[in-house]
């Protein structure tokens, strides 16, 4: 295995567990959408180094799959805590 690419896969993975301490113990539901947001950031951030540490481009319907899913939930997200927002006045 590449030198390059372990380093790679630990500092994601302390990146990642750091999001994930945040997601878990964030004290509101705005704290958890911004480190699910960081969270899917890294995946796309890993799976896009691994491409051009490896020289291919099998993970890129993947990756456009991955920041779909981040732009869509974090649309609903924030629609959630406008009403509730609106609600509140």
């Amino acid at each position: 295995m590449n030198i390059l690419l372990v380093i790679v896969y630990v500092v994601f993975a302390v990146a990642a567990l750091l999001t994930l301490w945040r997601i878990v113990r964030g004290p509101s539901i705005l704290d958890r959408a911004v480190a699910s947001d960081v969270l899917l950031t890294e995946v796309l951030c890993l799976l896009g180094a691994e491409m051009a540490i490896n020289h291919h481009t099998r993970s890129l319907p993947v990756m456009l799959v991955i920041a779909a899913v981040g732009v869509f939930g974090s649309i609903s997200i924030a629609r959630f805590v406008a009403r509730k927002d609106d609600a509140k006045r």
